[in-house]
């Protein structure tokens, strides 16, 4: 039986990738963007696009009971949809923080809200919320985008737990470096919050850093894959990891000290 997926955030990179692949897998796909513009190559291919803000309630509601009139269940949810906001915690205005955790936290959890109905009645679902290694460690200057990622393996972890009971999986996500436009949107920030203030030092550091290590990034078919273990393996795990640099930088978490690690990182700043 073909899935019936729903990918947010799938107007570019990952997302985007997503959609086409798991389209290309027999599925039935529905990508979910406020870009509408930026899906019409995938639309062509056919996946089914639809206008969705993860921070409007009513087009998150609207665009779950489009696909229930049209397929009758959900069978998979993957909260792609996401950004970063950089800079000190000191520069970043509380509105912007807000900001970032209702893209990447709340609007993940109220679609999930709104899906867990029909999942529990098929007594089938999976849901793969796409986090980061930067779930896992927080650099400076990333503070907020952090906050929000380490608020999303939480809530997964809680969730799992909860809906295990009805058939459902939960599965994280934790790409390191891809290629897409994400770190250049996330530098721009970072440049535009602390690039004049006392911070300026630091930020020019990290933003050239980063800048540095962009051809690094490992293709998103690397995280396509994992996706496709999540979906497709019958006891999947309960996180998957792969791109750039994150299983070392795992690794280093897991068996460093904080203030070691924090050495470690920071050496990589200059």
């Amino acid at each position: 039986m073909k899935n019936v997926i729903l990918v947010t955030g799938a107007s570019a990179g990952m997302g985007k990738e997503f959609a086409k692949e798991l389209l290309k897998d027999g599925n039935i796909v529905y990508g979910a963007a406020r870009r509408v513009d930026k899906m019409d190559d995938i639309k062509q291919l056919g996946v089914k696009v639809l206008e969705m803000d993860v921070t409007d309630e009513a087009s998150m509601v609207k665009s779950i009971e489009t696909i229930i009139k049209a397929e009758g269940r959900i069978d998979v949810l993957i909260n792609n949809a996401g950004f970063g906001s950089y800079g000190a915690v000191e520069d970043v205005s509380i509105a912007d923080a807000r900001y970032q955790l209702e893209v990447n936290v709340f609007g993940a959890a109220r679609l999930i809200q709104l899906v867990l109905p029909y999942m529990r009645k098929h007594k089938y679902g999976k849901i793969v919320n796409i986090s980061s290694i930067g779930g896992k460690i927080a650099l400076p200057l990333g503070a907020w985008y952090h906050a929000s990622k380490f608020a999303l393996e939480a809530l997964s972890d809680a969730l799992r737990n909860e809906v295990k009971q009805f058939g459902i999986d939960v599965v994280v996500i934790e790409p390191g470096g891809v290629k897409s436009e994400w770190g250049g949107i996330a530098m721009d920030n970072l440049i535009k919050k602390s690039s004049n203030g006392v911070y300026a030092p630091l930020a020019k550091k990290f933003a050239d850093a980063i800048t540095n290590t962009e051809d690094k990034g490992a293709d998103p078919m690397v995280i396509v894959e994992l996706v496709r273990k999540a979906i497709y393996n019958k006891k999947p795990k309960t996180r998957y990891s792969g791109g750039y640099m994150a299983a070392m930088v795992l690794f280093m978490r897991k068996i460093l000290s904080d203030r070691m690690f924090d050495k470690v990182a920071m050496s990589q700043i200059k």
